[in-house]
């Protein structure tokens, strides 16, 4: 008896552990809401509303910054947009925000990685919309279609399988053919960039060209990496450099968090927000493959 006794308080202690870590998970409302109280304290401009583990890291535009600079002096009030993209297994609660300045609309991704129901990690990339940018958002007013619409019944995917379809996203950008990439897009697939309808059918532009027939340019140094995958929404968030292309000003690149709607095989919409950055700028952050 005396050898048993301890075994089963081993077994015990281990249960209650694992209960424990189970139980400090956050589930999907939980994540959201994270995303919630983020962008509220940006608003407020007060970090201090968060949740933060101990030693949490923040970077804006891939620049390590201390939490509260940046954005967070800036921002005047929060907007109506906001896209979420729910990564449970990993505990990654990211999302496309709208912001404002005083001057400046802004595009705003962030990307949260969350533990015992703490905030770890605030990844951000912030684009700026002014009086004078040459494209101004068509397509913010209201959710993308499709986007947050259900996956139908049987359509959902391995999550490898998502990020595979995703993932030929870029390399069509590499080798400047989707077809020949074997990109999979839908006929309804459309692509939204920065607020602003730019290809697919049915949209506010009118005569936009289709995915497939757009004329797409050489990207022969695009990188991307895996930001969060949304299993339930069927949503692939991809953190994305374009390289150097000669199109963006000497030594600049795109640097973009695109999410791709991926079910039944397919991508049936697009939704980046960019910004123009040194081509040499590295995420920073592991990949959530």
């Amino acid at each position: 008896m005396n050898r048993v006794a301890p075994a089963l308080g081993v077994i015990v202690l281990a249960t209650m552990t694992t209960g424990g870590a189970q139980a400090a998970d956050c589930d999907r409302a939980c994540l959201k809401g994270m995303i919630t109280k983020y962008v509220d304290a940006v608003a407020a401009h007060d970090p201090s509303r968060l949740p933060l583990a101990a030693g949490a890291r923040f970077t804006e535009d891939s620049k390590e910054l201390k939490l509260g600079e940046g954005l967070w002096k800036t921002v005047a009030r929060k907007g109506d947009y906001r896209q979420d993209y729910i990564d449970q297994k990993k505990q990654i609660a990211a999302s496309h925000v709208q912001l404002f300045e005083e001057n400046a609309q802004i595009l705003y991704s962030v990307v949260l990685r969350v533990a015992d129901q703490k905030i770890t990690g605030i990844e951000t990339l912030v684009d700026r919309i002014t009086p004078e940018s040459r494209f101004k958002p068509d397509s913010l007013e209201k959710p993308l279609p499709g986007m947050s619409a259900p996956v139908p019944s049987g359509k959902l995917m391995p999550r490898a399988e998502m990020i595979q379809a995703a993932l030929r996203y870029p390399e069509g950008l590499r080798i400047g053919n989707f077809t020949d990439a074997k990109t999979p897009f839908s006929k309804e697939a459309y692509r939204v960039e920065n607020g602003t309808f730019i290809a697919g059918e049915g949209g506010p532009r009118a005569n936009a060209p289709g995915l497939f027939t757009q004329k797409i340019m050489l990207h022969p140094d695009v990188k991307a990496s895996v930001a969060a995958v949304d299993e339930q929404e069927g949503t692939v968030l991809l953190w994305m450099n374009f390289g150097d292309t000669n199109s963006y000003g000497p030594g600049n690149a795109l640097v973009t968090f695109e999410a791709f709607k991926v079910w039944g095989g397919e991508i049936h919409a697009v939704n980046a927000f960019f910004r123009i950055l040194p081509k040499e700028t590295q995420r920073g952050w592991p990949s959530a493959e």
